[in-house]
C-alpha cells in the first residue's frame, strides 16, 4: 500500500469518523486516500476553520479531533487552532502533508518547518521518513493525544512518503517508555486531604477543566456534597458542577462571580482540583488566596508549584483522587463560613445588570435564549465581550456545554468550533454567540455549513467594535480608540472621526449595521434576520430554533456595555469593579 492509503487506513482502525481536511500539492495524495474511505471528510474553507473544528469536535466529545491541511501555507494556517488546542488541553491530531523529504531545508515551494514552528505548542510532533513508520506513529500520535493531560500531536508525512509502498502492518508496537501519563495514586494521599479538610473551618473547592477532561464530574458533585463545600470552578470548568446547585459559587477570576471570587480569596483551605492557577483566575498570585492552606492535585506534574505553591501537591488523575475521597464522606456544616458566603450573594448578586429598554443589552440576550432552550443548547462563544456574556447570563447544568477557546483566547474560533461540534453531536443543539468583530475571522465557514448540511445556529452581538479591547480603553486608556471601532460610525466616545449612519445621535448607533451579515450569510445559502428591539428578540430566537437548518441572529446591541464585575489586570479580589 501507498504511504498514504496507509494512513487513512490506520485513522479508520483508530476509530476516526470525521477528518476536517483541506487539500493541497503535497496533501493530494492523502486526499486521494480519503475519497476511497467510508469515513466523514468536511471540506472546510480555511484551514484555520478546520483546526478550531476539530477542537470543536473534541471538546463536546472528549475524541480525538483529526484535522489536515498541506505544507507551507496550509500547514503555518492550522497554527492558531494547534496553540489552542494545547492552551486548554484538547486532544487532536494534524496531519500535515510535507515536500519531498529529498527537498526539505531547501526553500523548496510551498516548504515549511512545521515540526519546528509548532514544537512550543504541540504534546508531540512527529516526521515521517519511511512509510513502514506510520503505523507505529499514528497509534503512538492518538495515545499521546487522548491520554495523560490531553492535547494536539502534529504528523507531518512527506510527499514521497505519501507516495512509497509498504508492506501493511498495523500490528506493531509503539514504544513510548518515555512517557508515562497515568501517575499512580498514593491512597495516603486522601487521608491527607481528608486530614486538611478536618482542621479547616472555611474549605473552598477550585475546580478546572481537568475535572472535564478526565471525566470526573459526577465524582466532583458527589465529593461537594457529600463533604458540604462549596464549589467554585474556572472558565473551562463550567459545567463540572450544576451552576444552579445549591453549593455552587459560579466561576471566578477576571469576569466571574464577586462571591466566588470571595470565597476563594478568604477561605482557609482551597481545594485545587484540575486547575492550574492561570492568570484570568489568580490575577497577581502572590495575593491570591492568601489566608488559605492550599491542595493542588493535577496529572501534570510540571502544573505543581509553577504558579502558586501548595502546601500539598498530588501528581494523580483527579478522577481517581475524587472516588477515593468519596469513600469515606465527612459531612461538617460551617454555618458561619456559609452565612458569610449567603452575605456576599445578597450584596454581591450574579447576573446583575441595570435593564436598559432603549436597546438591546448582550446580557439580555444570553437570558432570553437561556430561557427559550431551557438551559440545554451546547453555547460556543468566540472571543472577547461576548464570550463572557455568554459564560455569565446563560445556565449551565452539565460538562462540556460551552466550548471555549479558554487559554488562548483566539478570535475566530466561535464559528468554526460550533460546526465541529455540531459534527460530533447532531442530535444537539449547537448556538455560536459571537462579536462581529470575532465572526468575520473565520466567515467563510457559511459556506462548510451550507455545503455540508451542519445545523449550527448563531447569534452575532453586534457593537460596531472590538468590544473587550474598546472595555479596556473605557477602563484604563480615557476612552481613546486605538482602531477598535470596526463600522462606520465613529459615535459613542469615538471623537467624531468617522461618518454617522442614518438615523445615529453619535452616541448610540441605530442606523443599519455594517457590513450586513443577514445579507452575506443569504449569499451563502443561509437565512437569517436582524434584531433591533427587545420586542423584536424573542420571536426571533424562536424563529432560529424552529429553522431546520443553519440560521443567523444579527442583533445590534449598541456600544454602551462594559462586561462587569471586572478585576483590573494585576488587581485581586478587594478591587474587583461592579459599576
Amino acid at each position: 500500500m501507498k504511504g498514504s492509503e496507509i494512513t487513512i487506513k490506520c485513522l479508520e482502525l483508530l476509530g476516526v469518523e470525521v477528518v476536517f481536511a483541506y487539500p493541497g500539492g503535497q496533501a493530494i495524495e492523502l486526499h486521494q486516500a480519503l475519497s476511497k474511505s467510508k469515513m466523514r471528510v468536511v471540506l472546510p474553507r480555511h484551514e484555520q476553520g478546520g483546526a478550531f473544528a476539530a477542537g470543536g469536535y473534541a471538546r463536546i466529545s472528549g475524541k480525538v479531533g483529526v484535522c489536515m491541511a498541506t505544507s507551507g501555507p496550509g500547514a503555518t494556517n492550522l497554527v492558531s487552532g494547534i496553540a489552542d488546542a494545547y492552551m486548554d488541553s484538547i486532544p487532536t491530531v494534524f496531519i500535515t502533508g510535507q515536500v519531498p523529504s529529498s527537498m526539505i531545508g531547501k526553500n523548496v515551494f510551498q516548504e515549511t518547518d512545521i515540526i519546528g514552528v509548532t514544537r512550543p505548542i504541540v504534546k508531540h510532533s512527529f516526521l515521517v521518513l519511511d512509510a513502514k513508520d506510520i503505523p507505529q506513529v499514528m497509534k503512538e500520535a492518538f495515545y499521546l493525544a487522548a491520554s495523560g493531560r490531553p492535547g494536539p500531536v502534529v504528523v507531518d508525512i512527506p510527499k514521497n512518503i505519501q507516495q512509497q509502498r509498504v508492506e501493511f502492518n498495523f500490528d506493531v508496537p509503539m514504544s513510548l517508555n518515555y512517557y508515562h501519563p497515568d501517575p499512580v495514586f498514593d491512597p495516603a494521599d486522601a487521608d491527607r486531604i481528608r486530614a486538611m479538610i478536618a482542621a479547616s473551618k472555611r474549605p473552598c473547592i477550585y475546580a478546572g477543566g481537568g475535572i472535564i477532561s478526565a471525566g470526573a464530574s459526577a465524582e466532583l458533585v458527589k465529593f461537594a456534597e457529600s463533604y458540604n463545600i462549596p464549589v467554585v470552578t474556572t472558565l473551562m470548568g463550567i459545567g463540572a458542577i450544576p451552576e444552579k446547585h445549591p453549593l455552587s459559587l459560579r466561576w471566578l477570576g477576571m469576569h466571574g462571580s464577586v462571591y466566588g471570587n470571595y470565597a476563594a480569596n478568604e477561605c482557609d483551605l482551597l481545594l485545587a482540583f484540575g486547575a492550574r492557577f492561570d492568570d484570568r483566575v489568580t490575577g497577581n498570585p502572590q495575593k491570591f488566596a492568601t489566608r488559605a492552606k492550599i491542595v493542588h492535585v493535577d496529572v501534570d506534574d510540571s502544573e505543581i508549584n509553577k504558579n502558586k505553591p501548595a502546601d500539598l501537591g498530588i501528581v494523580a488523575n483527579i478522577k481517581d483522587v475524587l472516588t477515593a475521597l468519596n469513600e469515606k464522606p465527612m459531612r461538617r456544616e460551617y454555618a458561619d463560613w456559609f452565612a458569610r458566603i449567603a452575605e456576599w450573594k445578597a450584596k454581591y448578586p450574579y447576573n446583575s445588570y441595570k435593564t436598559k429598554l432603549n436597546h438591546v443589552q448582550p446580557q439580555f440576550v444570553i437570558q432570553t435564549l437561556s430561557r427559550l432552550t431551557g438551559g440545554n443548547a451546547v453555547i460556543v462563544p468566540g472571543v472577547g465581550q461576548h464570550q463572557m456574556w455568554a459564560a455569565q447570563y446563560y445556565d449551565y447544568s452539565f460538562p462540556r456545554q460551552l466550548l471555549t477557546s479558554g487559554g488562548l483566547g483566539a478570535m475566530g474560533f466561535g464559528l468554526p468550533a460550533a460546526m465541529g461540534a455540531k459534527v460530533a453531536c447532531p442530535d444537539k443543539t449547537v448556538i455560536n454567540i459571537d462579536g462581529d468583530g470575532s465572526f468575520q475571522m473565520n466567515i467563510q465557514e457559511l459556506g462548510t455549513l451550507f455545503v455540508e448540511e451542519i445545523d449550527v445556529k448563531m447569534i452575532i452581538l453586534n457593537n460596531q467594535h472590538l468590544g473587550m479591547v474598546a472595555q479596556w480603553e473605557d477602563r484604563f486608556y480615557n476612552y481613546n480608540r486605538g482602531n477598535t471601532v470596526l463600522g462606520r460610525c465613529k459615535g459613542a466616545n469615538g471623537k467624531g472621526a468617522g461618518k454617522h449612519c442614518d438615523g445615529c445621535d453619535g452616541t448610540i448607533c441605530t442606523g443599519l449595521p455594517y457590513p450586513d451579515f443577514v445579507t452575506i450569510a443569504s449569499g451563502y445559502g443561509i437565512p437569517g434576520r436582524r434584531v433591533f428591539t427587545r420586542e423584536e428578540l424573542e420571536p426571533a430566537i424562536e424563529e432560529m430554533l424552529a429553522c431546520d437548518g443553519p440560521f443567523l441572529l444579527d442583533v445590534y446591541t449598541g456600544y454602551d456595555e462594559h462586561v462587569l464585575p471586572m478585576i483590573p489586570p494585576g488587581g485581586d479580589y478587594t478591587s474587583i469593579i461592579m459599576e
